[in-house]
Order: structure tokens, then sequence, then C-alpha cells
């Protein structure tokens, strides 16, 4: 049983994950920003220079680890992530996966689906990047991002989850999920965990876009991770705002499951193509929507409501550790 965790600068044990958030993307760009590329193209130069600023601030605030769940398609870039890495010392996780089918680049596997060769051809993806690195940088992912959309995991979507299930019963790797608007969390880990998933290397994601106690307890009473990782997003993509998210996590904490929670923001530190340029109205709402917004306003927020300073740690430091550490056995498929 291995316990470490690939780093876009190689393996680490879990145990030195250290302060972490699970979900920040240092670029994003949605399909198709390819092809504005003559008024909206990538600044490599300010991407990597943006990057660096900000991983200084979050270890300013003592954070050592990032976890950047960028599909493929949605300008996933290892080598700038390594670059970031290496230039600051921050250790960065990134992933293999693909995003939800609304907002996807889905017309390559959906053709593939047709011929009957997708979910195969998914698996291999998945797996070769795993076991043997990115195209030809050697960077391997440490997570499999799997998204699903609002109301209703796709049949389109669905491939990609049990070509995940498959590798995580293999080589062990833990999924992390986006979920749309508050829905299909607890749909999500019901199956992956028909697919044979270990809930215990599970986090599903964007919980903190639904208030209902009972949506996340139908999630932690399978025994996965969820997270609360989209601190600053108010007014946006139905979701809640912080004082909810706030509300909700403290009755969670209160029911016991501090142990089964992470923390984080679900930034955007550089867009590929424009600049996104918000109404004065949303920019208003979303001020709060940065990499520091946990540390200088919502962790003294919840120390002022009474949390204990360990709890505090153990959405920070000790799950994320416990997350990449637990692994059961391969199993044979």
């Amino acid at each position: 049983m291995k316990h470490t965790v690939e780093t876009v600068t190689g393996p680490i044990e879990a145990d030195q994950l250290g302060k972490t958030l699970i979900h920040e993307h240092f670029v994003f760009g949605y399909p198709g920003f390819h092809g504005d590329d003559s008024l909206g193209g990538f600044d490599e130069q300010d991407a990597l220079e943006t990057g660096i600023t900000i991983a200084l601030q979050l270890m300013s605030f003592g954070v050592d680890t990032v976890v950047d769940p960028t599909p493929n398609e949605c300008g996933r870039n290892p080598e700038l992530l390594k670059e970031i890495s290496e230039r600051t010392g921050i250790q960065i996780v990134c992933a293999t996966g693909f995003y939800y089918e609304g907002e996807g680049a889905t017309p390559y596997f959906k053709f593939r689906q047709g011929l009957g060769t997708a979910e195969e051809e998914i698996y291999e993806m998945f797996k070769k990047e795993i076991t043997e690195g990115i195209r030809n940088t050697g960077i391997k992912p440490g997570i499999i991002k799997l998204a699903s959309s609002k109301g209703v995991i796709t049949e389109y979507e669905r491939m990609f989850f049990k070509a995940a299930a498959r590798v995580q019963r293999e080589e062990g790797t833990v999924i992390l999920t986006h979920t749309q608007e508050g829905t299909m969390g607890p749909e999500q880990v019901e199956l992956l965990m028909e697919l044979g998933c270990d809930p215990k290397k599970i986090v599903i994601g964007h919980m903190c876009g639904n208030t209902d106690t009972d949506y996340h307890l139908k999630v932690l009473e399978k025994g996965a991770f969820i997270a609360f990782d989209r601190f600053g997003i108010q007014g946006m993509v139905g979701a809640p705002n912080d004082d909810e998210r706030i509300k909700t996590l403290l009755k969670l904490v209160s029911y016991g499951y501090t142990d089964q929670i992470m923390l984080s923001h679900d930034t955007v530190n550089h867009w590929m193509g424009r600049p996104l340029i918000l109404p004065e109205v949303i920019q208003e709402k979303m001020k709060n929507w940065h990499p520091a917004h946990l540390f200088e306003n919502i962790i003294p927020e919840l120390r002022k409501q009474g949390m204990p300073e360990e709890n505090i740690q153990t959405m920070l430091e000790i799950n994320p550790s416990k997350l990449f550490f637990h692994q059961e056995a391969k199993i044979n498929s």
C-alpha cells in the first residue's frame, strides 16, 4: 500500500501535504477560448507571474499545498504549474479529467461514443496519465476530476465516471468531483460506490452550493468527503451567500462530521481567453472571490462563532492527508 501523493514536481508522502486548499485553479479556460485568440489569446507570462504572486500570498497564510482540478479540456497546464511550484515552493496537485457536458468540450468523445469506443479510450487516457504522466512531461496527476450537470448525470458524463472508477479500483487514485448548482452530490457518490469506488478516496465538490443539511448527510453517511469549496462565489451559478454556507457548515460540524469536510474557494487566478468582466452588481457580490478570503474573512468568522481551532486544522490539514493516505488493496478488474 502506498501513501504518497503525486504533485507536479513529483511524489510526496501524504503527511507532507500540510495546510491544503482542495479546489483552486491557477489557470482555467472554457472550451472555445482558442477560437478567440485574435483578441483573447493565452498570455503565459502573465499567468506565470499571477500564479507566483498567488502562491506566495497563500504561503503567507501557511498554505503548503493547492489541489488544482482543472479538467484536461479547460486549459490544464501541468508545465506552468510545475514552474509555479519550483519558483515558490508551494506544492501543487494537478488532475486528469473532463468537465460536465454543458460546459465541457464534448464533440470528441461524443463522436467516439457513437463508434462504441469512448469509454475504453477514456479509461486508457486516465490510466496512461496517472501511471506514466501527462503527454511527454512526466508530470503525473494526483486526482481524477469528474463532473455532472444540474439535476442529472448524463450518459456522456457516466462514461467518465465508469472509467474513473475502474482506474481507482486498480490504482487507488483520489476522485474529486464538480457538482452543478447544488445538485447530484448524493447521486455521484452512490454511482461511484456502485462502480466499486472507495468512499474514503472521494471528494464531492461544491457541496456548499446547497444549504439543505439532509442533502449533505446523504453523502457524509456514505463515508465520502465533501468540499465547502466556493467561498466568495455569490450571486452566480445558483450559489448561496457565504453566511448561509457558514450556517450549514457549523451545523454539519455540530453533527460530528468535521473529519469529512474540506475547504477552498474554486478561484480562477488567470482566465484563458479574454479577461472576465462582470457587471457591477455581480462584481460587488463577488468581491471576496479571491484565494485569501478563507483566511481573511471566513476562518475568523468561524472562530467568532465558536469553532474550535482543532476543527479548522482538521478541515485544512488532517482531512487532505487522510484522503490521500488511505488506500485499499488494488482490485483486479
